[in-house]
C-alpha cells in the first residue's frame, strides 16, 4: 500500500476548482489512489442515525422539515427517554452499526437537557459503539459536559459555502457554525463537518464548502456530504435534482483535500441508483449511514444495502476487523 500522503491546510480555490474540473476519469483515478493510502476501498464504516428529539426548531433552515419557521407541518416532540435512546442503539449495534449517532431538533441544548444527554452517551458507550451527537450550536460548559461524559464526535455541518450561507439559512451564521466547530475541537472531541449539495448553490459553492473544512486546523474526523432531500412543505421542496456527476465529483473532492478523513454518503441514498453510489465509494466515500430513516428523511433498508454491499464487495469495517483477528 502507497505511503500516506502529508496533510494540507492551505488549499487555494484554484488548486480545488482544477481538481474539481478535472476530467471525470482523471478526477477518480486521483480520488481512488489517495483513497488507497490512508484506507481499505472496500471497507465501509457504518453508522445509524437517530432523532432523540424531533421538531419545533427555532432555525430557519430551508431545507429542513424540522424547522418550526419555514412551513413545515411536523409537530414538535420531547426529548427522548435515555431507555428508549438506549433500546434503539442496542438494535442498531446489531444491524451491524459501529457509530451511533443523535440528533435534537435544537438551535442549542438547554442545560436542563444535559444530564439525560450525558446518560444516552454513557449508554451506548457501555455497548462498545462510538457516539456521536448533533445538537445544533454549545457554549464552553456544554461542550465540557459532552467531553466529560465520553462523546467521541461531535456533528455540526456548515452546510455550505459562507458565500450562498444566508440564502439558506438567516437564524445563525457562517461564523457562529465555525465557532461551535473550534470548540469541539479544543475540547478534545472528534468533529464530523460536511454539508449539503443540491440546494440552488454554484460549483463554486461547493468547492468553497470543501476548502473550508480542508483549511481549518485540524481536518473534520468525518465529512458527511448530504445530498437535499426536497421535503415537502419546505422552501427548497421544488428544487431539481443535483445532476448525479457533479455530486461525484464533490466527494471525489473531499477525498482528495481531506485524505484521512471519513467521507460519509449520508442523506439522498434513496435518490440514487446502485450505480451512482457505486461511484462515489470510488471516489472516496467510506461510511454510510444504516437504517430506513434519517432523522425525519428516508434511507434504504437494510436488505437493499446488503445486495449493493454484496455486488460491490464491500464489508463493513467492524467485520473487517473480526474477520483478520481470526
Amino acid at each position: 500500500m502507497p505511503q500516506p500522503l502529508s496533510l494540507r491546510h492551505d488549499w487555494t480555490r484554484a488548486e480545488a476548482e482544477a481538481i474539481y474540473a478535472a476530467p471525470l476519469m482523471d478526477l477518480l483515478f486521483q480520488a481512488q489512489t489517495v483513497h488507497r493510502a490512508h484506507f481499505d476501498p472496500n471497507q465501509l464504516q457504518l453508522s445509524k442515525l437517530l432523532s432523540i428529539k424531533t421538531g419545533g426548531c427555532a432555525e430557519d433552515c430551508t431545507y429542513c422539515s424540522q424547522s418550526a419557521v419555514n412551513g413545515s407541518q411536523l409537530s414538535a416532540s420531547k426529548l427522548m427517554e435515555v431507555e428508549r435512546v438506549l433500546a434503539e442503539a442496542r438494535k442498531a449495534k446489531a444491524g451491524g452499526a459501529t457509530r451511533y449517532c443523535m440528533g435534537a431538533a435544537w438551535r442549542s441544548p438547554k442545560d436542563r437537557d444535559m444530564t439525560a444527554l450525558a446518560a444516552m452517551i454513557g449508554g451506548v458507550k457501555a455497548m462498545g459503539m462510538e457516539t456521536c451527537m448533533t445538537l445544533g450550536m454549545l457554549d464552553d460548559t456544554q461542550v465540557l459536559r459532552l467531553r466529560d461524559a465520553g462523546l467521541d464526535y461531535y456533528n455540526h455541518n456548515i452546510d455550505t459555502s459562507e458565500r450562498y450561507y444566508s440564502e439558506v439559512i438567516t437564524t445563525r451564521t457562517f461564523a457562529d457554525r465555525l465557532e461551535t466547530l473550534a470548540r469541539v475541537r479544543d475540547a478534545g472531541i472528534k468533529v464530523c463537518a460536511g454539508g449539503i449539495v443540491g440546494m440552488g448553490e454554484t460549483r463554486m459553492d461547493r468547492i468553497d464548502m470543501l476548502l473550508t473544512l480542508a483549511n481549518l486546523p485540524a481536518h473534520p474526523e468525518s465529512v458527511p456530504v448530504n445530498m437535499l432531500i426536497p421535503m415537502p412543505d419546505t422552501p427548497l421542496a421544488g428544487t431539481p435534482p443535483l445532476d448525479p456527476i457533479e455530486f461525484v465529483r464533490t466527494i471525489a473532492l473531499a477525498r482528495i483535500l481531506m485524505p484521512q478523513s471519513h467521507v460519509r454518503l449520508s442523506a439522498g441514498r434513496t435518490a440514487m441508483s446502485d450505480e451512482m453510489q457505486a461511484m462515489c465509494v470510488f471516489a472516496g466515500a467510506n461510511s454510510i449511514f444504516v437504517g430506513d430513516t434519517l432523522l425525519t428523511a428516508d434511507n434504504p433498508c437494510e436488505d437493499k444495502d446488503d445486495a449493493l454491499f454484496a455486488k460491490l464487495g464491500l464489508v463493513a469495517m467492524d467485520e473487517a476487523k473480526a474477520v483478520a483477528a481470526e
